[in-house]
């Protein structure tokens, strides 16, 4: 039986429906907000430092855009070999905005019912989130070895002026492996 719109059922209902959709869109709002201070295109070079010392050159770029219902960053990291070789590799995650205020979810693929949702760390493919903290935007990456043991990974994208400063870090059960200090310029 559907509620009457003049009855006190179906008032509650309208003003609820009214609450839910206004809860949505200030969400979304506040999603594009966080993020529109990091939109644009960065590139930049560095030294990656690995756990014994050496170090490897890589070119870095990293695009930041916003999507319909969140926001996308797309990376791609040229590492340079001894030999003469090079290893180009790009990476692109959609985030969605979470109920916690600055924390976001990848989209990473679609489920049976179309809607995006992250990846399963636990079939070996790596669960990632974001957040945004003052004028920090991280991006994490996680993931479960065959092993049970873990890598985490974390790119730090801190505003300066005329563009980002990168921290990236990569632990493996705990021990640092390798780590990128590096200054984005806006392009």
């Amino acid at each position: 039986m559907r509620a009457n719109p003049t009855t006190p059922a179906g008032s509650s209902r309208r003003i609820l429906a009214g609450l839910v959709f206004a809860l949505l869109a200030v969400t979304g709002v506040a999603a594009r907000a966080d993020i529109a201070r990091f939109i644009g295109d960065y590139s930049g070079s560095a030294e990656m430092v690995s756990a014994d010392g050496s170090t490897t050159p890589r070119d870095m770029s990293v695009a930041i855009s916003q999507t319909r219902d969140g926001f996308r960053v797309q990376w791609t990291t040229v590492t340079y070999k001894s030999d003469g070789r090079t290893k180009v590799s790009p990476y692109s995650v959609d985030f969605l905005p979470t109920d916690r205020p600055g924390i976001y979810s990848a989209a990473m693929q679609r489920n049976v019912f179309g809607h995006a949702v992250p990846l399963d760390p636990m079939k070996g493919e790596p669960y990632v989130w974001g957040r945004i903290t003052g004028d920090t935007l991280t991006v994490y990456s996680l993931f479960v070895d065959d092993n049970g043991g873990y890598e985490m990974q974390q790119y730090d994208r801190t505003l300066a002026e005329g563009g980002l400063q990168l921290e990236f870090t990569r632990f493996r059960n705990g021990e640092m492996l390798r780590s990128v200090s590096a200054f984005l310029k806006r392009n």
